[in-house]
């Protein structure tokens, strides 16, 4: 029974990730980028607490995916310049303590390369808000 509940949810929220993405523009895109690794990255670390080893290799495998495949993918280093180069090598900086967290079971990294995501997450955040409270303000004339 709860199988085919689980089925259910599960194909549920599917849906409504594919229909947040069809519907996203591309800074909501990152920002949902950031979202997703950093829930994988929760749920590896309840699987490290609960020895559940084939599932905290998943999870952590879809955070460095994400990050490297989505984030890192997605910077325009000709456009964003130092900027994107900076940001290129901290992603990479985070798929390699990624790595070794897989490998040493190691709570501590996975929660720093959160914390590092939290952070870029928060940022583009307020970039977005920024963007669009300069959009929406009204012009003054003298």
């Amino acid at each position: 029974m709860y199988t085919a509940m689980n089925k259910g949810i599960s194909a549920y929220q599917k849906i409504g990730v594919e229909t947040s993405v069809q519907s996203a523009d591309p800074h909501k895109l990152i920002l949902m980028l950031y979202e997703g690794a950093q829930e994988a990255l929760v749920k590896a670390r309840l699987h490290i607490h609960h020895n559940e080893i084939a599932e905290k290799g998943q999870m952590i495998s879809k955070a460095i995916m994400i990050i490297d495949h989505g984030l890192k993918a997605s910077l325009d280093t000709n456009a964003g310049g130092d900027l994107a180069i900076k940001l290129q090598a901290l992603y990479e900086y985070m798929a390699h303590r990624l790595l070794i967290a897989n490998i040493q079971n190691d709570v501590e990294m996975v929660d720093e390369v959160n914390r590092l995501l939290f952070e870029l997450h928060d940022a583009w955040k307020k970039i977005g808000q920024s963007h669009k409270t300069n959009i929406t303000a009204p012009a003054t004339t003298i």
